[in-house]
């Protein structure tokens, strides 16, 4: 995608590029989305950036009307195998900020010095400078969804220090963190905003870009719910899917609303020759984003979203179709936050691009007419990629006795949901002579890696080489577990056209009765 393009992208405010690229301006030294709402600015004075990152580390503020920190994650990192795309996973998950650079190189096999000679050739921005600008983006959601005093926030965001902390945010947002609290609150003063608390759990949404077939999402979630680790209550179209998680610092209970989807009609492409990703503009209540801020907090300036008088959303337009998902974290450390969302937003599928997919699947005589009736299908992913692998494995039935008999009781048990699902270790230290052990044994010892960050062929390969894992299971592992979206359906001859979306291919076949 050339310069030109893009600049007429940013021209017409195309959201559906929200997060493929993004824009700054030399004379105000602010860089956008390309849907931002201000007046577009003339040629010479845009530079264009693949990242919020690159833009950063070049000098721009973020918007204020647009917030660009906040669109939904490029697809185009789950889509890719190579070094800089699992790097990229591995970041939105935490691992510079748990493990360093260092952590990171050797997770991907490379050095150091080359993992930030790649992602400073390709993206314009090194790790560190990458897991800068997410760690921003969590402290901001962070000030403005909980009352944390901000000392706990700058830690809990990942930041070594307050003074980091503090300069990190004069220079991303152009406002200190105690200006950014004060903005969430409503006119009625701090005292009655209404923002989430450690208790209450912390408040988000979590964006998607274009159509989002959410009832087939929850269908799939309810049919393999496993008593006391999930459940899924409400009536359809309204249901509220709740799950315990482990994470790296603690663990959390978290909840994801239903919300019937927009299939919305196609627009037109400023991209030339490649399918686009769509996103709807952000709804002026609070940004669209991985996470996002709660009712109440400061509105963005944007085309015609919020009804006049209301604080509440309108339906967003057919033209711009997108949304989000209502979630809440209850989190033992909000040092999980980043981890906790970006496990979420895999579980969900919400950084797919669902007009990539549909223009390159729709084009197939066959599955022509199940994509035009379920325009946006998701290919969901996992919460929890080894748990995944064991569930694939072993099934509902026998997964809920081992939740039952090997998995880790909550401190505070939250209605139904009362256990962790049991870590490999614990599965290969109590059932090491069967099927289930050698794969647990596997996932513990590390000789099989199922982490965002692991070479997908390389996992394939080692699953194969276990006893007991059929091919059948293998590609349930690496669709769901490795979000790998061009998995061949199983039994059917699927033909090069249809990459490389071949995952979404088997959720249509499904959901037509096609497949099973």
């Amino acid at each position: 995608m050339d310069a030109d393009t893009r600049y007429e992208a940013v021209r017409s405010r195309d959201a559906r590029f929200d997060g493929e690229f993004f824009f700054a301006v030399e004379t105000t030294g602010i860089y956008c989305r390309p849907s931002c709402p201000a007046v577009t600015p003339k040629r010479r004075n845009v530079r264009f950036f693949a990242t919020a990152a690159a833009a950063q580390g070049s000098g721009f503020r973020a918007c204020r009307r647009c917030r660009p920190d906040a669109v939904p994650g490029s697809a185009e990192w789950n889509v890719r195998a190579d070094v800089v795309g699992r790097a990229m996973r591995l970041i939105g998950d935490g691992i510079v900020d748990r493990e360093g650079v260092a952590g990171l190189a050797t997770r991907l096999g490379y050095s150091a010095r080359q993992v930030q000679r790649q992602l400073t050739a390709e993206l314009g921005a090194g790790p560190v400078a990458l897991a800068r600008a997410q760690r921003a983006h969590t402290a901001r959601v962070l000030l403005q969804t909980t009352e944390l005093p901000i000392t706990e926030i700058a830690f809990a965001s990942g930041f070594a220090s307050v003074r980091q902390f503090n300069d990190t945010m004069r220079e991303v947002y152009a406002a200190t963190p105690s200006e950014l609290r004060a903005a969430t609150a409503p006119r009625g003063g701090r005292g009655t905003r209404r923002a989430g608390t450690p208790s209450a759990g912390i408040p988000l949404r979590l964006a998607y870009r274009g159509p989002y077939q959410a009832g087939l999402v929850f269908d799939l979630l309810e049919r393999e719910a496993v008593p006391g680790v999930e459940d899924l209550g409400g009536p359809p179209g309204r249901r509220t899917y709740r799950r315990t998680l482990r994470l790296p610092h603690g663990t959390a209970i978290v909840a994801v609303e239903e919300r019937p989807g927009s299939a919305g009609r196609r627009t037109s492409t400023a991209r030339r020759g490649v399918a686009t990703p769509a996103v709807a503009p952000a709804p002026a209540v609070v940004p669209t984003s991985a996470v996002a801020v709660a009712p109440g907090a400061a509105p963005l300036a944007s085309a015609a979203v919020v009804d006049p008088g209301t604080s509440a959303p309108a339906p967003v337009s057919a033209t711009h179709p997108g949304g989000w998902l209502d979630a809440r974290l209850h989190l033992t450390d909000p040092r999980d936050l980043t981890t906790a969302v970006q496990r979420l937003r895999r579980l969900f599928d919400l950084d797919a691009d669902p007009y990539a997919v549909d223009e390159r699947l729709g084009a197939d005589p066959r599955l022509a007419p199940l994509v035009a009736a379920r325009p946006g299908l998701r290919s969901p992913g996992a919460a929890d990629a080894e748990e995944l692998a064991v569930r694939a494995l072993v099934g509902p039935v026998e997964a809920e006795r081992l939740v039952r008999r090997y998995g880790k009781a909550l401190d505070a048990p939250c209605g139904s949901l009362t256990h962790l699902f049991p870590e490999a270790a614990v599965l290969a230290e109590a059932e090491p002579d069967s099927i289930l052990g050698a794969l647990t044994a596997a996932l513990a010892d590390g000789a099989v890696r199922l982490d965002p960050g692991a070479d997908r062929d390389e996992a394939h390969e080692a699953l194969l080489g276990l006893p007991g894992l059929d091919a059948r299971t293998v590609a349930v592992i690496r669709t769901r577990a490795l979000g790998d979206p061009d998995v061949a359906p199983s039994g059917v001859d699927a033909p090069e056209s249809w990459r490389p979306w071949r995952s979404y291919a088997s959720q249509h076949l499904r959901a037509a009765g096609e497949l099973e």
